[in-house]
């Protein structure tokens, strides 16, 4: 566990299977502490320079390899031997990172942050086999596989003439966030409607088995309706089958002269002795 610690970067797994990332990341390191020139033919490094390389070498390889190569001293031999081992990778990454660059779509991922961290990992695979991967491949992989609903904004993207693939990334973010604020909006209320109204109930409203008590009008709404129903005037129509009387007058003539009360009379009063009672 202690020696784990000490590691710059993951070991070369005995698999080979990061054979191309530890690679890249062992040659950083060793120019980083100015040996580079150790894994290079014909150079002219110092015994004590292709010591401190060796040393860097063997610890960031797996237990087994070290094993193997455990007469091997000098970090040029040791690192052609790896080479010759584990160059296959290429073989096996290339075809695979290049059928997934065929098939990444924008449209297939939840998230831009998804898509983008594919499209890194993807391309970098595709250049660690030596395949080149332009600004211009990257922007155009993206813009062509919107979703046909997002057409208008593609086309938009398209005339932005953006130079480098992080530029068009940064754009898509920000509208996914305001896609997504404005989803969120849609959701409470409809874009176009106004807000609603808020509802307080009150504590007495209308007559007890009123309908204002089913609906919650508030009292005010309610008294404004009694008194629209006391001041309106009720027109009724009525057709008389009945045959005349002796005078020459109608059986309905007679019984209308007699009728001196308006139907929202009874309606109002009604109404009215129902708030009383409730509020007694």
């Amino acid at each position: 566990m202690a020696n784990l610690a000490k590691l710059e970067f993951a070991a070369l797994d005995l698999s080979g299977d990061n054979f191309l990332s530890w690679v890249l990341d062992a040659k950083i390191h060793l120019r980083a502490n100015g040996l580079g020139q150790t894994i290079v033919d014909e150079n002219n490094a110092s015994p004590e320079e292709n010591a401190k390389a060796m040393i860097f070498l063997r610890r960031h390889i797996h237990e087994a390899l070290k094993s193997e190569y455990v007469v091997v001293d000098e970090p040029l031999v040791l690192w052609k031997a790896l080479g010759e081992r584990y160059d296959h990778q290429k073989t096996m990454t290339l075809p695979r990172a290049r059928y997934e660059w065929t098939h990444l779509r924008f449209q297939d991922y939840k998230s831009v942050s998804e898509y983008n961290s594919a499209m890194h990992r993807i391309t970098s695979l595709m250049r660690l086999c030596g395949e080149n991967i332009s600004e211009d491949d990257m922007l155009e992989k993206t813009l062509s596989t919107f979703h046909a609903s997002n057409v208008l904004l593609q086309q938009q993207y398209r005339h932005s003439s953006f130079k480098k693939y992080s530029e068009l990334v940064s754009c898509l973010l920000l509208a996914e966030q305001n896609n997504e604020l404005l989803l969120k909006n849609h959701q409470s209320r409809p874009t176009g409607s106004a807000p609603l109204p808020e509802i307080n109930a009150a504590s007495q409203c209308g007559a007890k088995g009123h309908w204002v008590r089913t609906c919650r009008t508030p009292r005010h709404l309610a008294d404004l309706y009694q008194a629209s129903l006391k001041n309106r005037k009720v027109e009724i129509n009525y057709i008389d089958h009945a045959p005349p009387a002796k005078d020459g007058s109608s059986e309905i003539s007679r019984q209308l002269n007699k009728t001196h009360l308006d139907v929202s009379d009874f309606v109002t009063k009604r109404g009215n002795e129902g708030y009383e009672s409730e509020l007694d």
